[in-house]
């Protein structure tokens, strides 16, 4: 196991009517910032549930925040910060609400161009680089990022997809109601599902190191997805279901499992790019690339391919290489239970298309990828070949 660190400061409040806490959450006599995204957390009555918890208050409210959340965008609520000196903001939604808060809580103090903390990838931005955060809680909506207890954030601008990452960007409690997911339509459950899965997979199937806990969790996390993925999508209000979803999710990216091991990220990143330049669901893009990643790259991966093989999907049987074979086909079938396709094919990505999203690796500077950073631009066109 590799030496590490951990720490997180998220204070999480987990049931039902955990709203009845904000007035205590929440200092007092601040001027509060309210994000949210498309719009549902108004006509469900969740905003002014909100409101009606935090007293007599000064609320300001910035919707609109976008799906894979535009830097342009929240350029704008940075300036409603600066110009309302905003003292705290409450996030209500799911990963990319959260992400983009996130942004804007750096942001809002960053005294020269706000794109350099785009430039700064997986270096962590600290207090000589943003003296100061607008801090902030969250109520989530939607589990599968986990964004509600770590401290990263993907923001789109332009054509690419950038990670922002600092120790101060946690956020300061996280409110985690999975009643409020009773009313999420079904693909955003199953990307969810999805999203939990493979940020697990993308900590887990590397090498062995040792790390004997992080594996038992992680493969827990694994089993509990599989078991209550479909019954996730299909039964809307089934609380002790969401709620181990919900659990899950935040589990699968806060630290705890990626603590001491490891860690590929490279479905992510090539995901990221489907998703620029297509427009495809994070989640979609996630079931697309790792079937066919796991299978390219099943030589480098095979000890813990065989461990996931006999440790999720309980494969005893045949080969080592039919071991792996079998595990990679149930990863592609279980995604495709959610009712998620898992292939570029089938999301009208044509071949022709694949030397674009290669080029946008590269011009990303995307070409040593995976755990070993011997993932190659080539070995990335093999990838997405194998994905159509």
């Amino acid at each position: 196991m590799f030496n590490f660190d951990f720490y997180n400061p998220t204070h999480i409040l987990f049931g039902k009517d955990r709203l009845d806490n904000l007035d205590k959450l929440v200092p007092p006599h601040v001027k509060i910032l309210i994000t949210f995204g498309g719009g549902s957390a108004k006509k469900s009555g969740l905003i002014e549930k909100i409101r009606n918890n935090l007293g007599n208050r000064t609320v300001i409210e910035f919707g609109g925040i976008e799906p894979n959340p535009r830097y342009e965008t929240l350029m704008k609520a940075v300036e409603v910060v600066r110009n309302e000196n905003i003292d705290f903001i409450l996030a209500v939604g799911g990963g990319s609400v959260i992400d983009g808060t996130k942004f804007i809580c750096l942001a809002s103090n960053y005294e020269k161009d706000t794109r350099d903390l785009l430039k700064l990838g997986y270096t962590k931005i600290t207090p000589d680089i943003v003296k100061k955060v607008v801090p902030f809680g969250v109520v989530l909506t939607l589990p599968a990022t986990g964004s509600e207890m770590n401290s990263g954030a993907v923001i789109s601008y332009e054509h690419g997809k950038y990670v922002v990452k600092s120790d101060m960007a946690f956020p300061v409690f996280s409110i985690l109601d999975p009643t409020y997911t009773y009313t999420l339509p079904k693909i955003q459950v199953a990307n969810g599902v999805v999203d939990a899965f493979v940020h697990t997979t993308e900590q887990y199937l590397t090498y062995p190191v040792d790390a004997r806990i992080q594996d038992r969790l992680a493969e827990g996390l694994m089993q509990t997805l599989i078991e209550i993925g479909t019954t996730a999508v299909n039964e809307s209000e089934n609380y002790d279901i969401r709620a181990n979803l919900m659990w899950s999710a935040t589990m699968a990216l806060n630290g705890i499992i990626g603590a001491g091991v490891p860690q590929d990220w490279a479905t992510h990143m090539i995901g990221h790019e489907l998703t620029a330049l297509f427009g495809i669901d994070h989640g979609q893009t996630l079931a697309i690339v790792l079937p066919a990643l796991l299978h390219v790259r099943k030589q480098q991966k095979q000890n813990k391919l065989l461990q996931y093989a006999q440790r999720v999907w309980h494969i005893e049987n045949g080969s080592d290489e039919e071991k792996i074979d079998l595990s990679i086909k149930k990863t592609r079938e279980f995604f495709e239970s959610l009712g998620i396709k898992t292939r570029l094919s089938q999301y009208g990505v044509t071949a022709d298309k694949i030397p674009v999203i290669v080029e946008q690796l590269k011009s990303h500077g995307l070409t040593a990828l995976s755990e070993t950073k011997d993932l190659t631009l080539e070995i990335s066109l093999q990838i997405l070949e194998a994905a159509m």
